[in-house]
């Protein structure tokens, strides 16, 4: 069973606050959701809108077509009825707009009764969220303004919603952070919000400084003083970080980097997706040092590689990158899995006051003097090699890369980060294999041996140049030539890209 709803309106109507009302009602019947946000950059006004997409099994996507549109204005039916399924509904404001800013809570109430499920469910989360009596009664009258079309049962999982970025911040706190520095940027933010309102709980502190200069250097001092330190931004700001990333590099203080990207050059698109900033993420700053670049694509892989960059990053005193995108950020998954154990961060460094330390931007020899001396920087220069050979060995611990589907298929599927989702989606109920590469720098070679083992290769991503293909062609010399790349700034839709996969790999 899967059924798609598509909530639209203004900014501020609380299209939001439907999407979580329905979601939370549903998880807690068993049944899984999944909520895409689409918003143009303003905080009032414009069209906003969310498609909801529910089902009794997993998943991470949604699809072209919608079943139901709950609209708070006459602009959402006039730009979505072409997306709606033959048999599908509308439900409208027009029979609650005497409600006010209880107009959103009677549409959830409406779409409650048409899915089967029993009012009280729906008024217990009503008073969990917002608990007063013009809520309610407005609930009670679009629940009493439709007749049931489903009836969904309840099903016996236990299931949690979680955002990208609440699964980013998660994962931090679980590595014991001491300090999280950043400056507000789409979609970077989420996390930083996270953090903060968990700080006081947690022991630790999130500090805005006057802009993403000011961001990296003032990290890498307190990570220098011995504090647990995470920097967070979007693909502008991590441009501004550059200089501080190849400081890192040759000071070696242990940094980890959130970068979620948003479409570029420049300021872009600034509230949708792309995938076109690993580039920056593997190349960004000047000189030659190691890095680790992990991307999860979900947001339980989110906490679990948020743990490993900061285990790595403070094992090896290295530079650490999660690489994220607005739709894996902000897009609420329901999961019924737990992430793996928590990896114990040690620190792996003197600390100042406890002896002499000295960290400088300057080539040094083992004291931290500056030296001009040719063998000392050829030795420096090959360490910092030889660290990375060190990070790959260590990384293998991990999960580098996942395989699902039909594991001996010789149709192979490559992607990563956000668009493992979608993938799962469309090859459902194939014989397609789909392999994920979660680490990027370092790779695994185990990615090789799959490509060579599959007889039809296709490469999916969110960008306009296959960045991911590019990596794989200069680390394996294989090139994929078979690409399907989406770059409008929008994920992919499941039967779309179901479509074309097929078409790719038939």
């Amino acid at each position: 069973m899967k059924v798609s709803v598509l909530i639209g309106g203004k900014a501020g109507q609380g299209i939001n606050k439907v999407s979580q009302i329905i979601s939370d009602v549903l998880i807690k019947q068993g049944h899984f959701t999944f909520n895409y946000r689409d918003y143009p950059s303003l905080i009032r006004g414009g069209h906003n809108f969310n498609i909801l997409s529910i089902s009794n099994t997993r998943i991470g996507s949604h699809e072209s077509k919608v079943d139901f549109i709950l609209a708070m204005d006459k602009n959402t039916i006039k730009i979505h009825k072409k997306e709606l399924k033959k048999e599908g509904i509308i439900i409208s404001y027009e029979k609650f707009k005497d409600l006010g800013i209880n107009l959103n809570i009677a549409l959830a109430g409406a779409f409650t009764k048409i899915l089967g499920i029993e009012k009280k469910y729906l008024i217990k989360e009503i008073k969990k969220e917002l608990n007063n009596p013009e809520s309610i009664k407005a609930a009670e009258k679009g629940f009493n303004s439709q007749e049931v079309k489903f009836n969904l049962k309840k099903q016996n999982n236990k299931i949690k919603i979680i955002s990208g970025s609440q699964a980013v911040a998660q994962g931090a706190i679980n590595s014991k952070i001491n300090r999280y520095f950043a400056y507000p940027m789409t979609p970077a933010t989420g996390v930083m919000n996270e953090l903060a309102e968990k700080q006081i709980k947690n022991k630790f502190m999130v500090f805005q400084p006057e802009n993403e200069i000011a961001v990296v250097n003032a990290a890498l001092g307190s990570s220098f003083a011995g504090a647990n330190t995470m920097i967070g931004t979007s693909g502008g700001g991590f441009d501004l970080m550059s200089e501080g990333l190849s400081f890192q590099g040759i000071s070696e203080i242990p940094l980890v980097v959130y970068l979620s990207s948003r479409p570029g050059p420049g300021t872009g698109v600034p509230t949708y997706s792309t995938q076109s900033d690993l580039n920056i993420a593997l190349r960004a700053g000047h000189g030659e040092f190691p890095r680790v670049v992990i991307a999860p694509g979900d947001p339980k892989e989110a906490i679990e590689k948020t743990n490993e960059a900061f285990y790595l990053t403070n094992k090896f005193n290295c530079l650490s990158i999660l690489l994220s995108d607005k739709h894996l950020a902000e897009s609420e998954f329901s999961t019924n899995k737990k992430p793996n154990k928590i990896l114990k961060v040690i620190a792996n460094k003197k600390l100042p006051g406890k002896s002499i330390v000295k960290a400088s931007s300057y080539e040094h020899d083992k004291f931290g003097n500056t030296t001009e001396d040719p063998k000392i920087i050829k030795k420096n220069q090959e360490n910092r090699l030889k660290k990375y050979s060190q990070i790959k060995t260590e990384a293998k611990k991990f999960e580098m890369i996942k395989i699902y589907g039909k594991r001996t298929s010789k149709k192979l599927i490559i992607g990563w980060g956000s668009t493992k989702g979608v993938i799962l989606d469309a090859i459902e109920n194939t014989d397609y294999k789909f392999l994920q590469i979660l680490y990027l720098m370092p790779m695994s070679n185990e990615i090789k041996k799959e490509i060579k083992k599959a007889k039809k290769v296709v490469l999916v991503e969110n960008n306009l140049t296959g960045q991911l293909g590019r990596i794989i062609r200069e680390k394996t010399g294989i090139e994929i030539k078979n690409r399907i790349l989406r770059y409008d700034s929008r994920p992919f839709l499941c039967d779309e890209l179901r479509k074309e996969i097929r078409n790719k790999l038939k």
